[in-house]
């Protein structure tokens, strides 16, 4: 069975490099290239104006070329992770990898180089030619001692960062991950003893980030396959080796190991022995980082020092101390800068960035990714997630920051705190649009009420919203429940110390909420036993009808259950005093921008008049979000070529809205394809009223809105900021149960938005 199963692996392995197409990588134009007009600035004689621009300066050329954001990769394939020397062609699929890391983790290009050169001094002369077309150079996969030439002459050489990763990315991890291991265990790194086995490049690089942390030379003990590294050993020495060195008449690891706090290996399997663990101090630190087998397994270490804190470089282990938690980010933050090297500066603030990130409260998408896991800083959580999305704002500005100090950037930043929200905006891609909603919201202090309390993306959200946020958010839910699915999430949040939570099953305003409910509902055939049963069980209604009495300024439902049935308590308790639900507005982020569709939820057939409300309502909430609205009354007829059932209610709703004069750009009825091509609309209908490309779509019923919304969601890539309930004076919004907990907090900022702001 686990020959067949690793078999299967194997396959699907050697599958996934070979289809759809070979390889990982592709390169794509950003620039059109459609007529003569394109091709003559992209090429002759356009191309010669960038290339007179960078011979007269050539920093330029990070205006001009994609050499800012370009990476090199390169390999001679002497070391390849565990492979060994398997030659620089059998080394690509690496690289490649490497390249896609770059660019999924922090949106660097790289190319991947893999050169035929054994030689380091050879192979250093072929990198530095390089230079011209790299804004850094990134050494991968070259044994020790030939990497720590290759990069020594490359740093001297080139005027761009040089990073061996396999060196400093390793240490800088191991940093992070020592810096929260001590936290935990309550030690310093001046005062423990790291015995170390491995020295070679990650080895020792890993030995000296520990001395830049605060550890003593004198505390540190080398050990390689031959035994301890002492002063007069001759035996496969390197000056690297040397340096680490101790005056001792010990020899083994056995020998050293005794009263050691840190066990630092980067070697092979089966080093450290548990009888070795035992000899430690008390709540040891173990780094077994030896793959795919670590110098000690976890529940062998654990028998005989249960109190133990490992990491390894496994996946199914706790504590994984990958690279990719440090090479994108750090190599994003030198390029934004123009740094002409990575000092070890940066590279501290790569470590500080990565260990605070830990004891913070962990990202919902990173929760989502790594579902199972317990994701809480302490000694099984040391070091945050890849998939932490908040990694590229935090520590490639620390880096940023840290190469301006320390006067290494050539195009150093204005505003560091500009430069992160830009950071963030390129991952949470909700960040840029919702910006002047988080901004409006912070006006006035909204209380938030979430009918579902319990879900883990509402309690995730509100736990954003009181670090993030002046809206106080208000909780439905059975009080234990909440407090122990917050501890399972690893949230620093609990009931009624940090947010106010409404208990359906026993709550002191019981009385209060079914009598006003019965008040509101006893003419419409509801008795005060069926008025008390949905107190008791419809968090939905308890919601609105917290509204309704000035206890809550808004409300959100809608993470479970079908968008209609919470819409019907929402009417008939909230839709007073002039307020009607309008219609439901979908924003949905596309890479060239916002796209917003309406109604995808509330009115099956509209009439022309909800329509046209429709229209009205989606105007005044695009403005939140600093845009001028272009609306597109969308069908299957366009500018009258059908006598349709819907091409007849969009033009009824157009003449509603030309009666009413309203202050924003509309035009109808049309094909959506012309409501998005200016230059087809201009050959159908010439001076349409609508200019440009519209960012508004409404269309004459649900079926069409919420299809066209979910294809762009589904196959687009879209991201859906909503639903957004029109006409209720920001009482209420309906979200739906695919939402996120980031999706969640956007909505949370719009209805935590006074309506002064918008209306």
């Amino acid at each position: 069975m686990d020959e067949r199963r690793q078999d299967n692996a194997r396959q699907e392995a050697l599958d996934y490099h070979e289809f759809p197409r070979p390889g990982k990588l592709e390169i794509r134009a950003t620039k059109p290239l459609a007529n003569g007009r394109d091709l003559s600035r992209a090429y002759s004689p356009g191309v010669a104006e960038a290339c007179l621009e960078i011979k007269a300066d050539p920093a330029t050329a990070s205006r001009y070329t994609s050499r800012a954001n370009l990476v090199a990769v390169v390999s001679n394939g002497t070391a390849v992770l565990g492979l060994g020397n398997i030659g620089a062609a059998a080394s690509k699929p690496v690289m490649e990898g490497k390249a896609v890391l770059f660019k999924k983790f922090a949106n660097i290009d790289c190319f991947d180089i893999e050169v035929n050169e054994s030689d380091p001094e050879k192979l250093a002369e072929i990198v530095c030619a390089l230079e011209p077309t790299f804004g850094a150079v990134n050494l991968e996969d070259i044994k020790a001692p030939d990497c720590f030439i290759v990069e020594k002459l490359c740093r001297e050489r080139m005027n761009i960062p040089v990073f061996h990763d396999d060196q400093h990315g390793t240490a800088i991890v191991v940093g992070a991950a020592a810096t929260n291991a001590l936290h935990v265990a309550g030690k310093r790194f001046e005062d423990i003893k790291v015995v170390s086995t491995g020295g070679g490049a990650a080895g020792i690089a890993c030995l000296n980030m520990l001395l830049k942390l605060g550890v003593k030379r004198e505390n540190v003990w080398l050990c390689d396959i031959h035994g301890l590294v002492y002063k007069g050993r001759v035996e496969d020495m390197t000056a690297q080796k040397a340096a680490f060195a101790q005056n001792s008449t010990a020899r083994t690891l056995a020998e050293v190991i005794e009263g050691a706090d840190l066990f630092l290996g980067l070697s092979g399997p089966g080093v450290l022995k548990p009888e070795m663990v035992a000899k430690m101090t008390p709540r040891p630190i173990i780094f077994a980082l030896a793959n795919p087998t670590p110098e000690i397994l976890p529940d062998d270490a654990r028998a005989v020092a249960p109190d133990a804190i490992i990491a390894t470089g496994r996946s199914d282990f706790p504590n994984q101390v990958n690279n990719v938690l440090c090479f994108p980010f750090i190599f994003r933050g030198a390029l934004d800068v123009g740094a002409t090297t990575i000092n070890a500066e940066m590279e501290l603030a790569c470590i500080d960035g990565i260990a605070k990130l830990a004891r913070t409260t962990t990202a919902a998408e990173a929760a989502a990714a790594y579902r199972g896991e317990t994701l809480t800083f302490g000694a099984d959580y040391l070091i945050p997630k890849p998939f932490d999305p908040r990694l590229v704002g935090i520590v490639s500005s620390a880096v940023a920051r840290a190469a301006m100090e320390t006067g290494v950037a050539t195009r150093p930043l204005d505003d560091l705190d500009a430069y992160k929200r830009k950071l963030d905006s390129s991952v949470f891609r909700s960040a840029l649009i919702m910006r002047p909603v988080f901004e409006a919201s912070r006006a006035a202090d909204r209380r938030i009420v979430f009918a579902e309390g319990e879900d883990e993306r509402v309690l995730r959200a509100a736990n954003a919203m009181l670090e993030e946020t002046t809206d106080v958010p208000i909780l439905i839910g059975r009080p234990e429940v909440v407090a122990t699915r917050c501890e399972r999430a690893g949230l620093p949040i609990r009931p009624e110390r940090d947010f106010e939570i409404v208990n359906p099953e026993n709550d002191p305003r019981y009385r209060d909420y079914w009598e006003t409910y019965h008040h509101l509902m006893a003419r419409r055939g509801v008795s005060p036993d069926i008025a008390r049963a949905i107190m008791r069980t419809n968090t939905t209604a308890i919601g609105a009808v917290m509204v309704h009495r000035g206890e809550a300024d808004s409300l959100i439902c809608g993470t479970f259950g079908q968008y209609t049935w919470h819409l019907r308590y929402i009417r008939e308790i909230l839709a007073r005093d002039g307020l009607s639900p309008v219609g439901a507005l979908s924003m949905i982020i596309l890479e060239d921008g916002p796209l917003f569709i309406a109604d995808t939820q509330c009115h099956d057939d509209p009439t022309p008049m909800q329509v046209m409300e429709t229209v009205v309502g989606a105007a005044r909430h695009v403005r939140r979000f600093g845009l001028t609205p272009k609306i597109a009354l969308c069908c299957h007829s366009q500018f009258g070529n059908m006598d349709s059932y819907t091409g007849r209610k969009m033009r009824e709703a157009l003449a509603l809205l030309d009666a009413r004069q309203p202050d924003f750009m509309y035009d109808g009825e049309m094909h959506v394809d012309a409501a998005l091509d200016p230059d087809l609309r201009e050959r159908i209908f010439p001076k349409s009223r609508l200019e440009g490309v519209a960012n508004v779509l409404v269309f004459p019923g649900t079926d069409a809105a919420s299809g066209v919304r979910n294809a762009l969601k589904m196959r687009a890539n879209g991201l859906e900021v909503g639903p957004i309930l029109m006409g209720m004076g920001n009482r209420a919004h309906i979200v739906t149960p695919s939402i996120t907990a980031r999706g969640l907090l956007n909505m949370s900022a719009l209805a935590g938005t006074p309506v002064a702001h918008y209306s």
